[in-house]
Parts: C-alpha cells; structure tokens; sequence
C-alpha cells in the first residue's frame, strides 16, 4: 500500500525543517497527502510554583508555547508552499505531559509519520516522547531520518534487520512500496541462535515471502563482533552503502530500552541514514 496519508510533527522549525523536506517529498512521490502539525510546548511544572504565581505563571508559559507553534506554523507554511502537494499546516499547543495523546490521535489514521532522531545535539526530551507516542500509541510505520538529510532518497540499496520478531515482520510489511521499488535487498540476520527453526536456511522463508511481492532479497549472516547489535548493522550498512534501514521497534520493555539501551534505542542514536520502523 503506498503512503497516501503523511504526517510529520514540528517541534522546533529551525531543526526539523530538513525533516518536513524530506515528508513533502514522500507526499510529491506517492501522490499523498502531508499534514504538518506544528507544535508549541509548555515545559513548565504548576505544581513547582507557589500558589499566587501559579496561574500567572502558567498562563504566561502557554502564551509562550502558543507563540513558539504560530511561529512554527508560519516557517513550515512558507517552506511548503512552492510545493504542489496536498497539505496543510496546523498548530497546536500542549503542556508536556498531554504530548502523547495528542501525537496519537493525530497520527493514528497517517500511512507514515516522518520524525528527525530523537537524539543528539539541540534535541529534548520533547522530541523523544513525540517518537515514543507515534510508535506506541499507533501502528503506524514512522521513518526517521538523520539530521541533516532534507530529501529522502529514493532507496535503491535497502537492509532489513531480521530477528523474526513481529516488529520487524509489521516494519517489512509497512515498507513494501520501498522495496519493490528498490534494486539491491539485504536481509540482514545478526548471531542467529543455533537451535533455531530455519537454522539450515537463515531467512529463507522471509525471502521466500518477499520473492512474492516482487521482490529479489540476499541474505547476510553476520557475527556479533561488538558489544552492541546497532554497531554491528550501522557497519553493515556502510559496506553496502546503504540508502535505508527496515527494522522493528522495541522487541522488549521500552523501560529496558531505557535503562540498559538496546538495538532500538542505539539506531536512533547512531543511524546515519533513515530507519523505517514498526512497532
């Protein structure tokens, strides 16, 4: 199914301005739809204030907030505007902690939500919790890309990071178009237990399944030669270079992820080219 429906959120027009780019040349190549809500975020706590300042200054903080989403709306409008896509641009604003639901109910009926990483320089807590809800509080396939990057390739190598996890089975069904149109598939298999089921033929049945739609996939086996399994895909994708990533989100506890970090996580931090994942 190609992506008619594209949602992308604006937290900071400055920073994700590469980001809405690249979602509007998604929107111009499968004849979509973008939407661009642009936010504007209350990060104060009332309950930090004593009680006569705390109205004043909680109104003053959502006034701020308010001007913060105008002024982003108005950035995006006029980036998008020379586009001849179907759009539209729409503000919101909320106090951090209602961000969730608000990125869910708006993204929950998109093909695609497009988001910049989470993490690294000039990004915020805002920014992960935006990723979090769009993944957890939807199924909807999010694609996110690189700083920097203002134009999503057209993928002609793609890799897929196969652990036969429904994550990573919902993230190959949700890049489909991509990969058909793609020219070079990788599934990429890292440390494969020894006692499993297609032990003989590591991603065989996925090829076989892929070699219905279309679509002709290798398969590379790969050794866990460094502590973390994102180290080990990052490098792969660099042999092959690679224009993108299919992967599944979160295959345990995101408390874990957390906590101790996992492949998840180190993508979004380490990735150099767009990841598409599913939940």
């Amino acid at each position: 199914m190609p992506y008619k429906s594209i949602v992308t959120f604006v937290n900071s027009h400055a920073a994700d301005m590469p980001t809405v780019l690249a979602a509007a040349g998604l929107a111009e190549r499968y004849d979509g739809h973008l939407t661009a809500v642009c936010l504007g975020i209350d990060h104060t706590n009332a309950g930090a204030y004593y009680g006569g300042a705390s109205a004043l200054a909680l109104q003053q903080s959502l006034e701020e907030a308010r001007d913060e989403a105008l002024a982003n709306e108005k950035a995006v409008a006029a980036s998008l505007g020379v586009w001849t896509i179907s759009k539209e641009v729409v503000s919101l604003t909320a106090q951090i902690g209602a961000i969730a639901p608000l990125v869910g109910e708006r993204a929950q009926l998109s093909d695609l939500v497009v988001l910049p990483k989470p993490y690294g320089p000039g990004r915020g807590v805002e920014d992960v919790v935006i990723t979090e809800s769009a993944l957890f509080r939807t199924r909807v396939p999010i694609l996110v890309m690189p700083a920097g990057v203002d134009a999503m390739p057209e993928p002609k190598r793609v890799v897929i990071a196969w652990n036969e996890s429904l994550e990573a089975l919902a993230a190959i069904r949700a890049a489909l178009p991509i990969l058909q149109a793609a020219e070079d598939v990788d599934v990429a298999i890292i440390d494969p237990p020894v006692h499993a089921a297609d032990r003989s033929d590591p991603g065989g049945a996925l090829s076989e399944m892929l070699s219905r739609h279309g679509i002709r996939g290798n398969v590379s086996v790969l050794a866990k030669t460094m502590p973390r399994i994102s180290d080990v895909l990052c490098r792969h994708c660099e042999d092959r270079a690679t224009d993108l990533v299919v992967m599944g989100a979160y295959g345990h506890s995101r408390f874990r992820e957390a906590i101790l970090g996992g492949a998840t996580r180190n993508m979004l931090e380490v990735a150099t080219v767009p990841v598409l994942m599913a939940h």
